[in-house]
């Protein structure tokens, strides 16, 4: 890689050229502590350039930007640096270590954001093995190891759980843009004073969206409170064009490119499973199960694609299915489950239900499909479904069986699209038409997770003009040919969202504590912000670096209530604006509504779906409760 310009914000690093130099890999990793270099070593030998160059760069204190294939190593290079950090200024010889050997000031020091939970809990999981693995490598130096403590902030944490990580704060906190926000607009935001290191994983999933604006914000409101700027960190598989997502990420400050020559070797083909879609031959029935349940119209093509899927399926021992849909998924996953069973011979009088195979099959997952009965009794299942619908507990168990060997396949949608590391996974097979060449990049790469493998992938068209669609779109995998970002340009939706929560947050004393308003008193607390500072925090965050002091003047305009009261009569103001001070207040009952709506509005709404005795199960999303069948 060629570095830009002296005066450009973003610099490159590629195969390791710096300055003109080459740096030796070993140096960087030699730079590390004595435990950090044996675990390494003992686990992986030698650095991915991916994780050399990353390393480099971030020694320096650089803004990073690691763009590196699946299967890279850069999530456990971000990781792994700022642990070794810890270590580095912790790790005493044994007997040395004083009777309190934590910091002066407790709190967060590195903070990972995840754009899906799912991701944040499976991050949580993969990083006990290198805090262990240097906690024992330190042992046998003869070194006390010091504990270093991983909590996970999402939608998903309980509240018991959440109020221990604000009185024991962990030293990594695993968190979601949103989650991120409401601890930023409550007393909470005082363990985050202490961050030195933000990693933000596939970046690219929110940089070309509003999400990812509020998220920006998020970031300029967490630096406003440290006593210098936090280190970011941006990882991802699929950018285009690099420069403009490492300026997203490090905001008005500089920032370096990590992308080493890229070594993936993708297996990719799309298959049609007749020899004439413009002629389909009526499906035969048998007990190979090549009947169809949900297309009876002769001609169909979905029993052939079914039939197809279960035989790569049966020859591989792991494969992830990706759909564009849940209802697909799940209707996708019944028939796999059903077509096995007759190939099985097993009948509903077996006990076989393919509609009720998604959820845990008591006794466990067979080590064989066909024809095998599990333990306690109940008929084996082909595959499981795994989406957003799902509970956190049952996805967490899909992805065990399936890493474990317990289960053969997942039919999944894009909630194994991101970064989840899946184990060794043999095939991906992709219906329809992925829904960007990035999106079929990061599925596909789900296969030969591991560095040097082969990802092999294939892609079955659902009618001729999906056909056409997929040729191209595998193409462009090949070719590397992936969309280009768009970062949203001053959205004022989200403009107007964090500005309440800004002036809405509470304030806090001296030990971190909320500052209580008076009790009777119409002061609704909060902070009192100027005017110009608000102005150069938003203009940090790179969505808004163009923003012009009119344009915030009327969404303050907004806020303080300066519009027609008829036309809008149950808009209520949400802040003070004293233009002679040039500031601005919150007024009552604004943190409720900040809290109550955190984020952006998503592509597709969620419906709470509960037992009746209130325990929740899941969400279900408009799309499918529209389109779902008794």
């Amino acid at each position: 890689g060629t570095p830009q310009a002296p005066d450009s914000r973003t610099s490159t690093v590629g195969g390791m050229r710096l300055n003109g130099t080459v740096a030796r890999k070993s140096t960087i990793l030699e730079s590390m502590h004595p435990a950090t270099q044996r675990w390494f070593t003992e686990v992986f030998g030698k650095p991915t350039r991916a994780q050399s160059g990353a390393w480099s760069a971030i020694a320096r204190g650089d803004n990073t930007l690691v763009v590196a294939p699946t299967g890279s190593g850069k999530t456990l290079a971000a990781f792994l640096w700022a642990i070794d950090s810890l270590y580095r200024e912790r790790l005493v010889p044994v007997g040395d270590r004083p009777s309190d050997p934590t910091d002066a000031r407790p709190g967060v020091r590195v903070l990972y954001v995840s754009p899906l939970k799912a991701l944040a809990v499976d991050v949580e999981r993969n990083l006990s093995a290198p805090l262990v693995g240097i906690a024992n490598a330190a042992a046998n130096l003869g070194l006390d190891a010091p504990t270093i403590r991983v909590g996970v902030r999402s939608g998903d944490t309980p509240a018991a759980d959440r109020r221990r990580l604000q009185t024991h704060p962990p030293d990594i906190l695993i968190t979601t843009p949103e989650s991120l926000y409401l601890m930023l607009t409550s007393s909470v935001r005082e363990t985050l004073a202490t961050v030195t290191t933000v990693i933000v994983d596939e970046v690219h999933a929110v940089a070309a969206t509003k999400r990812g604006t509020h998220l920006a914000l998020s970031l300029e409101r967490l630096d406003a409170r440290l006593d210098a700027p936090a280190q970011r960190i941006g990882l991802s598989a699929t950018v285009r064009p690099e420069s403009l997502v490492a300026e997203f990420l490090s905001g008005d400050r500089p920032s370096t490119v990590v992308k080493p020559p890229a070594t993936k070797t993708f297996d990719l083909t799309v298959e049609v499973p007749v020899e004439d879609m413009a002629n389909i031959p009526p499906a035969a029935t048998g007990a190979d199960g090549l009947d169809d349940a949900f297309s009876p119209t002769a001609g169909s093509l979905w029993p052939h694609v079914e039939a197809a899927i279960v035989d790569r399926i049966e020859a591989n021992r792991s494969t992830i299915v990706f759909a564009n849909s849940r209802r697909l998924a799940e209707r996708l996953t019944a028939r796999l489950n059903e077509i096995s069973a007759k190939r099985a011979g097993l009948t509903p009088d077996d006990g076989f239900d393919p509609l009720a195979a998604n959820p845990a099959v008591p006794g466990g997952m067979p080590a064989t499909i066909n024809g095998a009965v599990v333990t306690g009794g109940a008929p084996a299942v082909l595959a499981r479904a795994h989406h957003g619908s799902v509970s956190k507990d049952q996805r967490a168990e899909i992805e065990d069986s399936l890493k474990s060997g317990r289960l053969r396949c997942v039919v999944a949608t894009s909630s194994l699209e991101l970064g989840i590391d899946m184990g060794a996974v043999d095939l991906v097979i992709q219906v329809e038409t992925p829904p960007s060449v990035a999106s079929g990049l990061q599925r596909i790469g789900r296969a030969g997770h591991n560095v040097g493998d082969v990802s092999k992938g294939r892609i079955f068209p659902k009618f001729r003009a999906d056909l056409l669609e997929c040729a191209v779109v595998a193409k462009r995998m090949r070719a590397g040919e992936i969309e280009t970002t768009v970062v949203p340009r001053n959205p004022l939706d989200v403009l107007a969202q964090q500005v309440v929560a800004m002036v809405a947050s509470p304030a806090l004393d001296e030990e971190g504590k909320a500052i209580s308003p008076a009790r009777g008193s119409d002061d609704p607390g909060g902070e009192e912000w100027s005017v110009p500072e608000l102005f150069d925090l938003v203009r940090r965050a790179y969505p808004f670096a163009e923003l012009p002091r009119e344009l915030l003047d009327q969404v303050l305009d907004m806020l303080d209530g300066r519009y027609p009261s008829e036309e809008f009569a149950e808009l209520r103001p949400r802040i003070v604006w004293d233009r002679v001070a040039d500031t601005v207040r919150a007024r009552k009952g604004a943190r409720q509504v900040a809290i109550a709506n955190a984020g952006t509005i998503p592509d597709r709404g969620l419906y709470g779906v509960h037992l009746p005795d209130g325990r929740r199960v899941g969400e279900l999303d408009e799309e499918m409760v529209y389109e779902a069948r008794p």
